[in-house]
């Protein structure tokens, strides 16, 4: 009996759509790195690029347990001295409602160079409404 190794060629891109609503975040982001390296297909190959992309609705929605909401602080660095800012889940998520899933997303990842590449099939809405119906997405529950 020989080991299928999956080619190039077998690829076939898809796009899902995962509901936010009311989903905790950590378990969100797992979910959706799973889909897009591609590890929720039977045919999952290491070495061969075979993600697929995710869209993301309702992200203003997304909930974090117990008193995330305000002691979760988001920091990142200016480059110049004394500019570190920083910025609680709770803001983050009305500010700026792509940053805590994306986030969450980009630290699941394994950090090479096709991080950013996997990142760029993420599509991340406030509300229900999504620009991809072209893409014909599968609506995934978690």
């Amino acid at each position: 009996m020989k080991t299928y190794m999956k080619k190039k060629e077998d690829v076939k891109f898809k796009w899902y759509i995962i509901d936010a609503k009311d989903k905790v975040l950590g378990r969100l982001a797992t979910k959706i790195v799973e889909i897009l390296k591609g590890k929720n297909s039977p045919d999952y190959t290491p070495h061969i690029e075979s993600g697929n992309g995710v869209i993301v609705i309702n992200a203003k929605e997304v909930k974090v347990t117990g008193n995330k909401i305000k002691d979760k602080i988001y920091y990142w660095h200016s480059g110049h001295p004394g500019g570190i800012k920083s910025i609680s889940f709770g803001e983050a998520i009305n500010k700026n409602y792509e940053m805590p899933i994306t986030r969450a997303v980009k630290g699941m990842l394994a950090k090479n160079r096709m991080r950013d590449h996997l990142l760029t099939r993420l599509r991340i809405f406030p509300g229900p409404e999504h620009n991809m119906e072209a893409q014909k997405p599968e609506k995934i529950e978690i």
